[in-house]
This record gives structure tokens, C-alpha cells and sequence, in this order.
């Protein structure tokens, strides 16, 4: 089995996000980035099958500038065999994300393509849906259990509203990782030191011919109104006379 793993570059979740001043977007000069969470708990369910032997190469892919290159080495030394970098300067959205992906599932025939179930920066959660909407394949979302059932199947849990589905998926297949899956595991100095010899492909977006023009327009991106302070009520009476009066909510 081969496992094609996307990732993307966002900031570290750990750094307060600053707006622009023109509110065109997000300032992230100078700022720590990292591979986004939910990629990283895909990569470690990766990990877990190639472990159990159910699989025998790992491939992250990444699209993105120049700089994008520094999370498919963490992926590697992670554990990921090898990297593929789809270079571009262009701004990047869900389908043309997904468009790129499918010519790379061209090339590379994975039999499961394994996403994490949303990036923290757009929160789109559409490229997963979108790739096995282009390659024809199988799809599990927002899975939180895996189990290699056989060469051509597998058992997974995904998360729906009111509780839990259990299914059998046969390959190949595109699944997205939710938060429950795992737990990503912690990256070594001697793993560091290993990725930067393994095989890492640049591939130009323009030679996959693929129509990667943004259809969306951001039209303005603003910070989140600070969060009002409680106010304590003497009685249920003042608090639906509150809720009429502030809220409109009843």
C-alpha cells in the first residue's frame, strides 16, 4: 500500500493572530509556522500503518511557495519516506488545491490518501470532500478510528451528528482525520538530522495543467469582538428580561 499524506504550512497555533491594518488578511511576517494540527495527526496515522506493516511507502505533499518546503522535512522527520513540493506563488483555494492533488493520485496511484480534516487557517474542511469527489474514490470524513481490515479494505469510525458510523471502505480511498484519531508523536534531533536526506520532488504547478485561478474573493478580515463580562442576575425573570432587551434571542 501507498499513502499520499497532504499537508500545508499555517501558523503555529501557539502564536496570537494578528489582522493586517488594511484587513486584507492575516499578518504572518516574522511569525513561527508550522505543519497545521490536523495534518500532523494524519501523518501519525500513517505512521501507525506502516508500522503494522499494512503499507509500504508514505509520500507528504504540500503546495505553496518556496518556503512551504520546511513542513514536508518535519514530515519526514516524522517518518514519511518521501516529500513532493507542488511550487507556486499563486493564492491557493480548496479546489485548486484538490485539482493539483488528483494529478498527483495520477502519478503516484496511492491506494489511500490519508488529509487532515481542516486547516486552522481558512477552516474550509473541503479539500478531502473535493479530491475523492475528482478521483472517484471512496471517502471516509472525520474519521477517529482506523483498522487495516484487509489488502483492499479498510474499517474506520467517523464522527456524525448524534454519535459514531462505523464502515468498511474498499481502495482506493481518501479519508480526513479528526481530532480523537491519535496523538502525533514528538519529533527527534537524530529524525531531524535524517530527513534532510531524503528524496524531495519539486514539481511546478503549471506543469500539471491544472486551472489553479482563485474563485473566491476576500473581501475584508477583521479581528473577533473582544468577549463582553458576565453579569449575574438576581432571578430567571431579569435574565429573560435581559435576553428580550440585548440578545433579541426570545
Amino acid at each position: 500500500m501507498k499513502i499520499l499524506i497532504p499537508i500545508k504550512k499555517v501558523l503555529d497555533p501557539a502564536v496570537h493572530v494578528r489582522v493586517k491594518s488594511d484587513e486584507s488578511g492575516v499578518d504572518i511576517t516574522n511569525e513561527k509556522m508550522s505543519i497545521n494540527p490536523f495534518d500532523e495527526i494524519a501523518i501519525e496515522a500513517a505512521l501507525q500503518l506502516k508500522e503494522s506493516d499494512a503499507t509500504s511507502e508514505l509520500i507528504a505533499v504540500t503546495c505553496g511557495a518556496d518556503d512551504a518546503v520546511s513542513v514536508l522535512y518535519s514530515a519526514m522527520a516524522m517518518g514519511v519516506d518521501r516529500s513532493i513540493h507542488i511550487s507556486t506563488d499563486m493564492e491557493l483555494q480548496p479546489l485548486a488545491i484538490a485539482k493539483l492533488l488528483a494529478r498527483v493520485c495520477i502519478t503516484e496511484n496511492p491506494s489511500l490518501v490519508i488529509c487532515g480534516k481542516q486547516a486552522i487557517d481558512d477552516d474550509a474542511s473541503q479539500v478531502p470532500q473535493m479530491l475523492a469527489g475528482l478521483t472517484g474514490w471512496s471517502q471516509a470524513m472525520f474519521v477517529t478510528e482506523i483498522e487495516n481490515k484487509s489488502e483492499n479494505e479498510l474499517l474506520v469510525t467517523t464522527e456524525i451528528d448524534g454519535g459514531l458510523e462505523n464502515l468498511k471502505i474498499t481502495l482506493p480511498a481518501v479519508i480526513s482525520t479528526d481530532l480523537r484519531l491519535n496523538t502525533p508523536r514528538y519529533i527527534t534531533l537524530m529524525n531531524i538530522m535524517k530527513a534532510k536526506k531524503k528524496q524531495l520532488d519539486v514539481i511546478s504547478s503549471d506543469s500539471l495543467s491544472v486551472d489553479v485561478e482563485p474563485r473566491l474573493q476576500t473581501l475584508k478580515v477583521v479581528p473577533a469582538p473582544d468577549e463582553r463580562e458576565g453579569e449575574i442576575v438576581n432571578n430567571v425573570d431579569e435574565l429573560i428580561i435581559k435576553l428580550k432587551e440585548r440578545t433579541r434571542m426570545i
